[in-house]
């Protein structure tokens, strides 16, 4: 796996670190970036993605057969 080295603020990497409740500033900030991940793909599991939306709104424009 590739590796990306990044800088943080060390009052923000320290501020992570206990809220995420780890020992170092990469264990928090890769918890964090799973997390946000997860959370993303749970809400478009429950809500769609934008090509749902656009075939939903295609379907919705068209009018109904046989009225």
């Amino acid at each position: 796996m590739a590796k990306v080295t990044i800088s943080l603020d060390s009052d923000l990497a320290i501020e992570v670190m206990l809220l995420a409740g780890t020992r170092s500033p990469q264990d928090a900030v890769e918890l964090i970036v799973r997390d946000y991940l997860a959370r993303r793909h749970r809400t478009e599991a429950r809500a769609g993605n934008a090509t749902d939306q656009e075939r939903l709104a295609d379907r919705r424009s068209a009018p109904e057969e046989g009225r």
